[in-house]
This record gives structure tokens, sequence and C-alpha cells, in this order.
């Protein structure tokens, strides 16, 4: 399978990033984060990103006077322009149609919480047009690489396999394999997939056209998000489904640890913080605790064991199991300080503990960026009981901040957090606590070993210095997709 375009040995590979959200314009969680991230971190490994995103309306103002370099005549029932800019130190590509996007609020849901009726089409116009332009759409541009995003970029291997030869290679990457995007047969045509795409080995996932289904089926090369939730996606237990289909390509799957900004993360330096600090300045860390007691109205209690919460609230994140166990912790003589959003019973339950526990839970339902970091700053322990975590990016956070982290063993939290068992304790190596399984019972036995660890200044010292020491940047990161992404070119021939 020949590329169209050949690259001499000192040029960079060309990328085309694909997707459906992006960090600072439109962020709904870590994918926006990732997205961002990552091609700046490419671009030391001489991978040069271009990242194509709907034309939301954030998008579009952030993008200013961008230019057109193409127009397309209809797309899905009015004509669309590509715009590229320059934004937040990325090449940007802008698919400027709005009759699919000029939506303000959430990208995918509308002001009701339902899904919008058409994201069938918004989101297969996004894939269709990044083939497109891996096939020369846009004069000039001819990418070695399409890498697509998650179920709404995930047509995008399956319209570059069905438009025949050349064309450029792709990878599908899974952020979350929990969503997947299916919608009915009787768009096949609409769409713009052929007959034979109607298949098992195609974009066919049980009587509707799966988008992701058909990415993980028809892509290059498979990532996601840490090597442990690589493999747990190829079993029942955490495929959702999919994980016959993970097992029958395994030989191209592989799982690629997240990083995370280590500029936009850097408590020496954060502009949100009470008092910056760094490893070397802990006694510091006081302060921002303080603050942010205070401005949580929780009591001001400086040797109360306080944890954080930044999380969408949701089954998956094992919150459930958290309210089920806030007795436990608050008998501890602990404190919780929680900022999410997400299913409506969950907002409701730690509405009602806040309201409940006065000045030893606080709950702050939505989102707010500067807290989020506030609360990494100030908790001393981050709860992320996840039953399945991809990667996760809030624990890399909590590492960074020096506020340790209590997590589920599984995904990319075992992947990231050591457990401060005795083992690791004695060789230094600890960096939280970690549990399993993910029930009730042993969450509890978690806090209770956390408030046994807090209870030691010095071991608790130590599990700070040795978090804060990890390497959660993504310099390791990007060399391996780096590597992935040169192998495929170079298998093309």
């Amino acid at each position: 399978m020949a590329l169209r375009r050949t690259s001499s040995a000192q040029a960079p590979l060309a990328v085309l990033a694909v997707v459906s959200e992006l960090y600072p314009f439109v962020k709904t969680g870590g994918l926006a984060d990732v997205a961002y991230a990552l091609p700046l971190a490419l671009a030391t490994e001489g991978i040069a990103v271009r990242t194509l995103l709907p034309g939301y309306p954030a998008v579009l103002a952030a993008a200013g006077d961008a230019s057109t370099v193409h127009e397309f005549a209809d797309l899905f029932g009015a004509p669309a322009r590509l715009r590229a800019a320059q934004a937040a130190g990325l090449d940007l590509l802008v698919l400027d149609a709005p009759h699919l996007y000029a939506r303000v609020g959430n990208p995918y849901l509308a002001p009701d919480g339902k899904e919008w009726p058409d994201n069938a089409q918004r989101f297969a116009a996004l894939a269709q047009k990044a083939a497109a332009i891996g096939r020369g759409a846009m004069a000039g541009y001819a990418p070695d690489i399409v890498h697509a995003h998650d179920w709404q970029a995930a047509l995008a291997p399956a319209y570059l396999h069905y438009g025949g030869t050349p064309r450029p290679r792709s990878v599908m990457t899974v952020h979350n394999l929990g969503y997947q995007g299916q919608f009915p047969q009787a768009l096949l045509a609409e769409l713009g997939l052929p007959p034979q795409s109607w298949a098992i080995d195609g974009v066919e996932y049980y009587g509707n056209i799966g988008y992701l289904k058909g990415g993980l089926a028809l892509a290059d090369a498979i990532t996601t998000v840490s090597p442990t939730y690589a493999a747990e996606i190829r079993t029942p237990e955490f495929g959702m489904g999919l994980d016959g289909l993970l097992r029958q390509r395994a030989d191209v799957v592989s799982g690629i640890l997240n990083g995370l900004d280590t500029d936009v993360w850097n408590p020496a330096t954060d502009p949100h913080l009470a008092q910056k600090y760094d490893a070397a300045t802990l006694e510091r860390r006081a302060a921002n605790k303080a603050a942010l007691q205070a401005q949580l109205g929780l009591a001001s209690a400086p040797d109360a064991l306080l944890y954080g919460v930044v999380s969408r609230l949701s089954w998956q994140k094992g919150l459930d199991l958290l309210l089920e166990a806030l007795p436990a912790l608050l008998h501890q003589g602990a404190q919780l300080a929680l900022v999410g959003t997400g299913d409506a019973a969950l907002e409701d339950g730690f509405r009602a503990a806040a309201l409940r526990y006065p000045g030893r839970v606080a709950a702050l339902i939505g989102y707010d960026e500067a807290l989020a970091h506030r609360v990494q700053a100030g908790a001393d322990a981050l709860l992320v009981p996840s039953r399945y975590e991809p990667c996760g990016l809030t624990q890399l956070a909590a590492l960074r901040y020096g506020c340790v982290p209590v997590a589920a063993r599984v995904g990319g939290l075992a992947d990231t957090v050591v457990d401060a068992n005795e083992m690791a304790l004695a060789a230094d190596a600890a960096t939280g606590v970690l549990f399993a399984p993910v029930t009730r019972e042993r969450l509890e036995l978690a806090l209770a070993h956390t408030a046994a660890l807090w209870r030691q200044p010095a071991v608790w010292r130590q599990l700070q210095a040795r978090g804060m020491a990890s390497d959660v940047s993504w310099a390791a990161p990007a060399r391996r997709y780096a590597a992935l992404f040169r192998g495929l070119v170079a298998s093309a021939g």
C-alpha cells in the first residue's frame, strides 16, 4: 500500500489528528487535554501534527481570521469550508459547517441533555473530511498518518479503507471503549459508506452502524491510553462487546500511556494557587489546603485528612461507592472536597451529603478548571475509585502536586500509581494506595490504610516526594507514538 507522499529522511512526518474536542477551546473530558498536549510533544520527535476539529463557535472564535483552504459544495445538506489557523500553539484545520456545529455548550448534547439527533451526520462529516484531506483534498498537504481519536472520528479509517489506494496509514486511538457511537443501518448510504462496508469485518455491529467498531476493524493500528487497559479491553469483563474483535486484531493493538502537560500542571508556576511550591518546599502546601477549605466552606482543620475528587460523576468512576463509604471516611475524622458533574442521582447524592455534613463535605457540582488545580494543590489525597479507567489524568496531576492518589487497581491507574505496601515503602517506591476489587468494602479498607499512613508524617512526606519525582510528562509517550507512526510509514513501502 504505497503512499502518495514520499518524505526525505529530514522532513517531519506529517500527521493529521482528528478530534471532536480540544483544550482550551472545547472540553468535556481528558480527550481534549490529550488532543492538545500530544501534538506539542510530538513536535520534539520530528512529527508535524495538524489537528482537524469541528467548527464550534468557541473554536471559530479562537481561530480568528482563519484562511479558507478548501470548500465543500455539500456536506450533509449545506456547503462547508475548511479553514486553517494557528491557535494555542497548534496548527488547526477547522471544519466550518454552521448547520452541523454552530451550537453552544456541550458538543454532543442538546440543552435538554439528550444527544443531538444529527450526531451521526455531524461526526461522520468530521471523519469523512479527514479521509478527504488524507487523500489530498487540501492543496499542498498530504499527511502520512491520519490519527483518529474515539468514536467521533472513528469512521475516518473506514472512509480511507473503502476509498482504495493510495492512501495514508490510519491509527485509531481509544480513550474510552464505553462510548462507541452506534446509529441505524438505514443511514449507511447517506453517510457515504459503500454497501460492502455492511459486514462483520466492516462497520456492521449488532444491526447498527458502529463508528468505533468500524475504526477498530479497519485502522492500520490501534492504540489505547495505557498498557493495562490495552490488555483489559481484550477480555469480556472490560471489552464492552468488542473484546473478540480486539483479540482478533491483537497484533496491531498497543497501549501507550497518556502524559500530562507539565507546563499547565506545575505547582511551582500555577497561577491558580494561593501559594506556589515544589518538592523542596512542600510545607507551603498548607496554605493551599487552608485556602481550599475556606473557599468550599470546610472547617479550618490543618490536621484533618482532606480528600479531593475531581471527576465526572458516573458509575464508571465508582462514585456511588464513595457515597456508600462516606460514613467510614468521616468516622476517621477526614473531610471531602468534590468537584464534578454528571449523573443526576450522583449529583443529588453529593449535594445531600454536603448539606448533611456541613464543614466536613463540600460538593461543587459543575466543572471549574481553576478549582480543579486548587483541589490538587490543597487536598492531601485524591480519590479515584473507578470501576474501569483507560488512563486517567487526574491521578497524574495528583502525583505532580504531592496529592497522594487513592485509586482502584485498574487500567491506567494500575500503571501509574505504586501501592504503599510494605515492600514498596521499604524500597522508597510507593506513590499512593491501590485497592481491588472495586467494592465499597475494599474502598473502606483503602481509606483506613490511607488514614494510617497519614498518621505517620514522615511516611506521608515520602509518598508525596516520590510521587512528585515521577515522570508524568509526555516525553516517553511521544517517543512511542513517533516510533509507531514511523513504523507504519516504513511498512507501507
